[in-house]
């Protein structure tokens, strides 16, 4: 039998880098001093290494998020958004750093991002290649919006619906004020210890001299490439394709990409600090830029954004405190589903039944959540409300034998990466951030490599909808960190980005440890399922025949794959409260890693 294979091609070893014929097994990393999980292992060495510097779990947090941005472009960048859970001074806080509309922002006004031509093309192209198909049984069914990259799409009555009903996501319509280097700012200057310069040097240095591209952000990149071909014309497209591919070919897995654009940029907050995106000399290109090509921000939008601090909402589940931010954030999805869950009690785990009513729950809790939640200044009904036992009550009795389509709850009126970091000082964050589909709007600023997000794809042209977009306002947004706690035993971070199955994954991981007994290895290993739409579920490679077949006898549509893309991905790091031990779990679908020491 030939297990490998010595040939060459184009200088890179002709092997499958996403193929592995024989099982692998991951163990839970543990460290006393310092430990940094991140979906790519230069961001978490680059973490680690400031932590070995004298820093602490802050300064490690940001240096990954910033190494992030340069070796894992197909997810986040400079022009994103972010969130973070995170234990300082002995209190569990939280921040969100999402943007909102620009306040010349104008619903009637065209972009210029997309063209009408490039449009009627990509239709074309797609008729074409659907006559000519003739792929593996079920990839048809498995399109989502930005392949596997970034935050993965999940089309149904849980996600916005698309077309006319939503902004173009690939234009300055989509385009929502970047919050993420705020939130830098804010972690850094409240909680860090270390200087811009040292903070963002390892991206900088990747940025400028390179890396080799790791195995699943090459599948990523190659997939996203196309579509923004497709989807792009004119400038933005010219701008886009220099900043990110190699004369319109993305780079494969272990060859070298360089951004010097990037670089550049990053020289520049290394010595001005990151505030110079939002009062100085690159706010300045970003508004004129967009006020060039179209766009709606204004040097003031950027002058006048600020991150909050808020309260993290907290529920209790069999003993175990579960922590997520409250909206604009989806997080409220999953503890209501978990609440809804600790209703029931089941006399064999793992059974078809019990994997019903998970699902049940979640769609009870999703139908609420595209309901209710939106910006936080602008909510009909306070999020506690729906975690009350009263309300949760009624929404349990929902749940019956046979698979079902749920609509929001009466209620009374009165009110994607993803890392952790820890060090020895009782420092713990849990942080997320994004472009939101793939490279965002893939609107790139001249000269800068910063592409900015498109998360303003998520408001619903709909007036009466709570996402309806309007200037100032922020839309429902999809990235949430988590963060747990079982007084005297563990405390720490843990996560699962990629679009809309994120409150689905934050769900299953923690019924993987408090139900099932899983270590937080083993519950990020475990096969997951994603709830699609209406009765639609689609589970993961690994789940057992007959599980399918219980769930279709009760209604349930399901659709197997083995494409991991579409299951989130997750990293944990939990504080051993007796002795200190920090032990780190990351995700197996990723090119994850965990840094320790």
């Amino acid at each position: 039998m030939e297990y490998y294979s010595w040939c060459r091609k184009d200088e890179i070893m002709d092997f499958n880098f996403n193929r592995y014929k024989f099982s692998s097994e991951r163990k839970l990393t543990m460290a006393s001093r310092g430990a940094v999980a991140a979906s790519q292992p230069l961001a978490a060495q680059a973490g680690l290494s400031l932590l070995q510097q004298g820093g602490n779990a802050f300064d490690a947090a940001l240096a990954a998020a910033a190494v992030l941005t340069v070796v894992e472009p197909t997810s986040n960048g400079l022009g994103g958004d972010c969130f973070a859970l995170f234990k300082a001074d002995d209190k569990i806080r939280g921040l969100n750093a999402s943007g909102y509309l620009p306040e010349n922002f104008v619903l009637e006004q065209q972009s210029k991002a997309v063209s009408a031509d490039s449009k009627l093309q990509k239709k074309q192209k797609k008729q074409n290649e659907q006559k000519g198909h003739k792929g593996h049984k079920g990839q048809k069914r498995e399109k989502r919006e930005d392949g596997e990259n970034g935050e993965q799409g999940q089309k149904g009555k849980n996600e916005q619906k698309t077309g006319a009903d939503r902004l173009d996501p690939y234009s300055w319509q989509a385009v929502t004020i970047p919050g993420q280097l705020a939130g830098w700012k804010h972690l850094r200057d409240n909680y860090g210890s270390l200087d811009w310069d040292t903070i963002l040097r390892p991206a900088w240095y990747y940025a400028s001299r390179g890396f080799p591209v790791s195995p699943v952000v090459a599948v990523n990149w190659e997939r996203a490439l196309e579509k923004y071909k497709d989807e792009l014309s004119g400038e933005f497209r010219e701008n886009f394709l220099e900043s990110f591919s190699f004369a319109g070919r993305a780079p494969r897995p272990g060859e070298i990409w360089r951004s010097p654009r990037q670089a550049e940029t990053f020289s520049r907050l290394r010595q001005a600090g990151v505030e110079d995106f939002y009062r100085g000399e690159l706010a300045e290109r970003i508004a004129d830029f967009a006020d060039r090509t179209g766009g709606f921000i204004n040097f003031s939008d950027l002058a006048c954004y600020q991150p909050r601090e808020v309260e993290p909402l907290k529920i209790e589940y069999r003993g175990h405190e579960i922590f997520e931010l409250p909206p604009n954030g989806q997080g409220l999805i999953a503890l209501q589903a978990l609440k809804i869950l600790e209703g029931f009690e089941f006399a064999d785990h793992g059974s078809g039944e019990e994997l019903h009513v998970r699902i049940e729950a979640l769609k009870l809790a999703f139908a609420d959540g595209k309901e209710h939640i939106g910006d936080p200044e602008k909510l009909r009904v306070n999020p506690e409300i729906l975690l009350q036992e009263s309300y949760l009550s009624k929404r349990r009795q929902e749940i019956k034998e046979e698979a079902r389509i749920f609509q929001p709850g009466e209620i009374d009126r009165s009110g994607t990466v993803y890392l952790a970091a820890a060090d020895d000082r009782g420092n713990l964050i849990s942080f997320i951030q994004s472009n939101y589909t793939g490279f965002g709007s893939g609107i790139v600023v001249p000269e800068t490599g910063i592409s900015l997000h498109n998360r303003g794809y998520n408001f619903v042209l709909d007036e009466k909808s709570v996402n309806y977009p309007e200037p100032g306002k922020r839309p429902y947004h999809t990235i949430i960190p988590g963060f747990y706690r079982k007084q005297g035993e563990y405390l720490g971070p843990f996560g699962v980005m990629g679009g809309f199955m994120q409150p689905q994954g934050h769900l299953q991981v923690i019924q993987n440890m408090v139900d099932y007994g899983c270590n937080p290895q083993e519950a990020l290993d475990a096969p997951r399922w994603r709830w699609q739409q209406e009765k639609k579920v689609v589970l993961e490679t690994g789940f057992p025949d007959y599980l399918a077949g219980e769930l279709e006898r009760r209604g349930h549509e399901i659709e197997i794959t083995s494409r991991a893309g579409g299951f989130g991905r997750g990293q944990i790091i939990f504080q051993d409260l007796e002795n200190g031990t920090l032990l780190a779990a990351v995700e197996p679908r990723a090119d994850s890693q965990a840094a320790v020491y």
